[in-house]
């Protein structure tokens, strides 16, 4: 008889791993109560003090990070663009865009 693996929720993690580490009651009474082995309490208690730092680190978060770089990439992409067509221009291939056209 299997028994099947119990995933638990980030919101549920955070909360468990903050208990343990406020140390008002043991990981065995906090294991009762959510229904979680001790040894992963402690494992969540870790993460959550290794993560601490980098929530007050002054550097740019994930999404900024990533606006960016596609930023970055579209300024890239544009600039190759234009490249192409001033070459195409140069070889007659296209006209140049008129205004109001």
């Amino acid at each position: 008889m299997s028994v099947s693996r119990r995933r638990h929720s980030s919101e549920v993690k955070a909360k468990v791993a903050l208990e343990a580490a406020k140390r008002q009651k043991t990981l065995s009474e906090l294991a009762s109560e959510f229904g979680v082995h001790p040894v992963q309490i402690a494992q969540w208690k870790r993460q959550l003090l290794d993560g601490l730092p980098r929530v007050f680190e002054g550097t740019t978060s994930g999404h900024a990070q990533e606006q960016a770089t596609l930023i970055e990439h579209l300024y890239q992409e544009i600039g190759q663009r234009k490249v192409e067509l001033d070459w195409l221009q140069k070889k007659g291939i296209t006209s140049p865009k008129r205004n109001g056209s």
